[in-house]
This record gives structure tokens, C-alpha cells and sequence, in this order.
């Protein structure tokens, strides 16, 4: 599993995923899906922030998804914070999650 590392009150940061399925290895084609990623502190159950994906419609047939932290997200305490990505589906009403977390840590500023 991926850590990533991120500087409390930073407004710019992105990461990029690629999702793909544990059994065959294949891109999950998001062309026809929001990809959104719940982010909250380790240990509790409140979401702090929803991020949605903002791959360009070019790159979601190869199960990329881009999130970015926006200009208050990350006013937030030093600490150990975790992920949920979440694929809906638009034509089948369908959802689903990645079963994976991520993981973040999230340094002060100086």
C-alpha cells in the first residue's frame, strides 16, 4: 500500500490512481462513472472532505482518476488520515468501492 505525504494547509496538491481490477489487471473504464475519494482522520468516522476526480475524458477508459485538495481542505491537524474511493456508475446506477485505503500522513507547515 501507497503512503502519501502531504503539507497541512497546502491548496495544490493532486494525486493520480489507476484503477484497475485484482483478478485480471485491467483498467476499470470510468468514462461512464464519478470517481470520488472520502477523506477522513485515522481512527474516526466523520469525512472531512469528498474529492471528485478530475481526470481529463481521455484518460477514465484507463481507470485514471485525479484528485485535487482545494483551497481550505487540508487547514486540518498534523496526522495519520485514510481514503475511500467510490466509482459510481451513471448508466447502471451501480456503485462501487475500491477495497483498498489509501493512506496519508499529513505534516505540519513550517
Amino acid at each position: 500500500m501507497t503512503t502519501y505525504y502531504l503539507v497541512q494547509g497546502d491548496d495544490a496538491p493532486q494525486i493520480r490512481v489507476v484503477l484497475t481490477r485484482d483478478n485480471t489487471g485491467l483498467a476499470i473504464d470510468v468514462s461512464d462513472a464519478t470517481v470520488t475519494l472520502k477523506f477522513r482522520k485515522k481512527g474516526t468516522s466523520a469525512v472531512l472532505t469528498t474529492l471528485t476526480s478530475i481526470a481529463p475524458s481521455e484518460d477514465k477508459p484507463d481507470g485514471v482518476a485525479i484528485f485535487s485538495w482545494g483551497a481550505t481542505d487540508l487547514d486540518i491537524p498534523a496526522g495519520n488520515y485514510e481514503g475511500e474511493i467510490e466509482i459510481s456508475f451513471t448508466s447502471s446506477s451501480t456503485v462501487e468501492t475500491v477495497f483498498e485505503t489509501l493512506d496519508f500522513v499529513v505534516r505540519e507547515d513550517f
